[in-house]
C-alpha cells in the first residue's frame, strides 16, 4: 500500500488569488494515488474572505487557518496536523509553483530508495518566461548552499537545465519551495524554530536534520516549475538578515565564534555601509536592537540545549561543506566577485584545517 503524504502549502495574503487554481490543477494530475494524499491549507493571514475562498476552489484540502503571518509557525501547524493525521512523509511546497505529474511519486520514491536520507528536494526550475525558456528552462535550484558567515543561495541558479543521474547529496540545504521529509525526522527535530518567522527556516530545518544523523539528496526526476520573484525576497531582508545572525548564535559551536571573527566584522561593516546606500538602514538598525534583547538570547540558549538532545553528528563535520564564497547572479557585483569572494574563501579554506 502507498505510503500516506501531507502536502503543506501556505497562503500569505493574496498568494491563493494569484496561484491556487493552476497549482490545484497540477496536484490534482499527480500519478501518486489520491487516497494516499492529503492536501492542507495554511491560511497564514487569514480572514473571512480568505476562507472563503479557499473552501470554495479546494475543496478536498483540509484548511488551517492562522492570523500573525508566521510562516514557519504555519509550517508547524501542518506538520503537527500532518502528524496526527499518521502521515508517513510531508511536503512543503510553495504555493507559487506547478509540477508534472510525477513530481510527487518521484520524491516519495527517493525517500524510498535512500534509506539515510531525511530530506530530498525536487529539481527546481525557473517557470518559464517565454517560447524559448520553455524548451530550454532554467534552473531555480539543484538544493542551496550554506556560507560560513550564515548567507543561503541556491545551487545552480540561472544555468540551464541537465540530466542528473541518481540522488546526488545535498551538501547544504533543501530549499523549502518543495522538498519532502519523513514523520520520524519531524518528531526527533520538532520541526521549525519558530523564532524565524520566514527566511533560513528551510536552512535551519536542514541543519537540524544533518545534526541529527539524517542526509538530504536531491530528488532530479521530480521536477518542478517555480514562479520566482527576487524583488519579493529584497522586501523581506530583515529577516533574512536577522536570521542570518540568528542560525549562527543558534548553532555555530562557541570557538566558530572566534574563527569567523574577523571576517564576520568586515561582512558587518560592509552590510552597514550597504544599508545606507540602499535605503534600509532603519532594518539593519532593528535588527541589532533584536538581538540587544535579554528574550533573545534566552531562546536562543534554550534552543541550542534542545539542538544539543538530538545531535549526533559534529558541527564541525558540516561546517566542511560550507562555501567561502557568495555565487548568485542576483546579487553579483565586481566588489563580491573580485575581492571579497577570493579573500574570503582562502581564509574559509585555511579555517576548514583547522576544524
Amino acid at each position: 500500500m502507498p505510503k500516506k503524504v501531507g502536502i503543506i502549502l501556505i497562503n500569505y495574503q493574496d498568494y491563493a488569488n494569484k496561484y491556487l487554481a493552476p497549482l490545484r490543477d497540477a496536484l490534482r494530475r499527480q500519478d501518486y494515488p489520491a487516497e494516499s494524499v492529503q492536501i492542507y491549507i495554511i491560511d497564514n493571514a487569514s480572514t473571512v474572505e480568505s476562507l472563503s475562498f479557499l473552501k470554495t476552489n479546494y475543496p478536498e484540502a483540509l484548511i488551517l487557518p492562522r492570523t500573525d503571518g508566521n510562516y514557519a509557525a504555519a509550517g508547524n501547524l501542518g506538520f503537527k496536523q500532518s502528524q496526527q493525521d499518521a502521515c508517513d512523509y510531508v511536503v512543503m511546497v510553495n504555493m507559487d509553483t506547478e509540477m508534472p505529474a510525477a513530481w510527487l511519486s518521484e520524491l516519495v520514491k527517493a525517500l524510498e530508495e535512500n534509506f539515510q536520507a531525511g530530506l530530498a528536494q525536487s529539481k527546481i526550475l525557473l517557470y518559464p518566461r517565454n517560447e524559448d525558456e520553455k524548451t530550454k528552462p532554467k534552473i531555480n535550484s539543484l538544493g542551496n548552499i550554506i556560507h560560513f558567515l550564515g548567507f543561503g543561495f541556491t545551487d545552480g541558479y540561472g544555468e540551464e537545465d541537465r540530466e542528473i543521474a541518481g540522488y546526488p547529496e545535498i551538501k547544504g540545504y533543501a530549499s523549502g519551495c518543495s522538498f519532502i521529509i519523513r514523520r520520524e525526522v519531524l518528531e526527533k527535530i520538532s520541526g521549525y524554530n519558530e523564532e524565524y518567522y520566514m527566511y533560513h527556516d528551510d536552512l535551519e530545518l536542514s541543519l537540524k536534520a544533518k545534526l541529527a544523523g539524517y542526509q538530504i539528496i536531491l530528488a532530479p526526476r521530480s521536477v518542478i516549475y517555480h514562479k520566482y520573484e527576487f524583488s519579493r525576497s529584497v522586501k523581506m531582508l530583515y529577516y533574512m538578515e536577522r536570521n542570518r545572525y540568528l542560525t549562527i548564535f543558534t548553532f555555530y559551536p562557541t570557538y566558530f565564534f572566534i574563527l569567523i571573527g574577523l571576517p564576520g566584522i568586515i561582512m558587518d561593516l560592509g552590510m552597514l555601509g550597504y544599508s545606507l546606500v540602499n535605503g534600509w538602514f532603519k532594518s539593519e538598525i532593528k535588527i541589532y536592537a533584536y538581538f540587544f534583547q535579554e528574550g533573545t538570547y534566552v531562546k536562543m540558549r534554550a534552543e541550542r540545549r534542545r539542538i544539543k538532545q538530538f545531535k549526533v553528528v559534529p558541527f564541525s563535520t558540516i561546517a566542511q561543506n560550507f562555501s567561502g564564497r557568495i555565487e548568485f547572479q542576483e546579487i553579483a557585483n565586481p566588489i563580491l566577485k573580485y575581492l571579497v569572494n577570493p579573500l574570503f574563501d582562502l581564509y574559509w579554506q585555511l579555517v576548514k584545517k583547522i576544524i
